[in-house]
């Protein structure tokens, strides 16, 4: 049997005496980084998770009938809500697909109900995902280091990149030819399988408020012709967007079908709040399904949908309800270097984002 939920209370954050200074010197190294970019291409992208392989337009379902602590926040009321999401690969440049490294999914979910988070504005909730299940560092501060090695990299030649990824993607290999697991930063830095997106399970990695309680989310592929992406390697040789063209060909002719699901914190020793390095073990707090997501066979790289999504629009872990406060020293981090980041690709490309209504 497991525990019962713990209860949401603020205590189970313990705030950090440097976190003003590294969100600083985070921003300091995200405009290291963006400028560089800026000036390659002669346009400003994300500071991470710049490229992007798909726009996808669908619907979230809130399932009725849900247990009291499930039914909590956007879930406490069945019901569907449209929804973006916004696949991509994690780098702060806009690097061939050669290169391999974690998936991100980012969802907005349109026409949620509740009271706001500071500053967020509109009435969208956002949910940015990984597809591992926990966060390349513990705290802001280890992640500031990591970043300042990256950002060393962003304006390296690509063959050495492509050299760099191919070496970390053996490395990896050994390990898995042992039965280990490689170290998270592997696969960051470029050792990543290649793999269909499509077919991977996506996690929140750091810890939200669930309403009255406190969880990590997941975002798992159900769909038939999903479950048998799940591994496929990508063959990329020769194609610098290999992905983007493989979602396309896919999503042509699938509908896709995705749970979401929630993990709720039942012991803060053995799942804490503030070390997302600590994958919570699904033995001990299990996931539950809340809602389902769709979305129908389209074209998944549709010219205005982009244009909208990748240019007009941002994602942030705070843009979003009360209920779903983001937890824990990482995500306090984001909250301003997302809005950083997002104000200076609105200000050199004199495009302003807006948080988007229902009629889009």
């Amino acid at each position: 049997m497991t525990e019962m939920p713990i209860l949401y209370r603020p205590d189970v954050e313990q705030m950090h005496d440097d976190e003003e200074q590294t969100i600083e010197e985070l921003n300091s190294t995200f405009d290291f980084i963006l400028e560089r970019t800026a000036n390659d291409y002669g346009h400003a992208v994300r500071a991470v998770h710049a490229k992007s392989h798909g726009i996808l337009q669908g619907e979230l379902t809130v399932h009725g009938g849900l247990p009291a602590e499930l039914a909590q926040g956007l879930f406490a009321t069945p019901g569907t809500h449209k929804v973006w999401l916004r696949l991509s690969t994690n780098a702060g440049d806009m690097l061939p697909d050669a290169i391999s490294l974690p998936r991100g999914l980012a969802m907005k979910v349109f026409d949620v109900q509740g009271e706001r988070l500071p500053g967020s504005e509109g009435t969208t909730q956002d949910f940015i995902m990984i597809n591992g299940a926990v966060f390349l560092a513990p705290t802001t501060k280890k992640f500031l280091g990591n970043l300042k090695l990256l950002a060393k990299t962003t304006d390296r030649l690509e063959g050495t990149k492509k050299a760099i990824s191919a070496t970390l993607r053996g490395v990896r290999s050994v390990f898995e030819s042992v039965g280990a697991q490689a170290p998270a930063s592997i696969n960051a830095l470029g050792g990543a399988p290649n793999v269909e997106p499509l077919g991977e399970t996506y996690f929140s990695a750091t810890a939200f408020r669930y309403g009255d309680y406190i969880a990590k989310f997941s975002l798992k592929p159900i769909a038939p012709t999903m479950v048998a992406l799940k591994g496929k390697l990508i063959a990329i040789d020769g194609r610098e967007n290999a992905i983007r063209e493989e979602i396309r060909s896919e999503m042509r002719g699938i509908d896709a079908v995705w749970e979401f699901r929630v993990q709720l914190c039942r012991d803060l020793g053995r799942q804490p709040v503030e070390d997302p390095t600590v994958e919570w073990d699904e033995q001990e707090a299990p996931f539950f399904t809340v809602a389902t997501i769709r979305a129908r066979a389209q074209d998944s790289w549709d010219t205005a949908r982009v244009q909208v999504v990748n240019e007009e629009t941002r994602f942030s872990v705070w843009t979003g309800i009360a209920a779903h406060r983001p937890l824990g020293n990482v995500n306090r981090g984001r909250k301003d270097t997302y809005r950083h980041s997002a104000d200076y690709r609105a200000r050199v490309n004199g495009c302003p984002y807006h948080e988007p209504g229902s009629h889009l």
